[in-house]
């Protein structure tokens, strides 16, 4: 009888450490989701700030991919 006890103490111990890990590692998980967030949100609103310049620049540069992709596209050479 007094084995079996010993048994179950370590088991539950064993299963106490576990939660325990896992717990840690999902708030750890969470933190770092919560930081990504953080960075993307950041490089987003870094691009909201802007000038009206630079996206008008980004603009005719991206027509630009586009004509060059619809010429790829209708197999004409450049």
């Amino acid at each position: 009888m007094n084995e079996v006890l010993t048994m179950a103490v370590f088991a539950s111990f064993a299963l106490l450490g576990l939660g325990l890990t896992l717990l840690a590692g999902l708030r750890a998980w969470s933190g770092w989701l919560e930081l990504k967030r953080l960075e993307l949100g950041g490089a987003a609103q870094a691009r909201g700030e802007s000038s009206g310049m630079a996206e008008l620049i980004e603009m005719a540069d991206l027509k630009e991919r586009i004509r060059k992709l619809e010429s790829i596209a209708a197999c004409v050479d450049l």
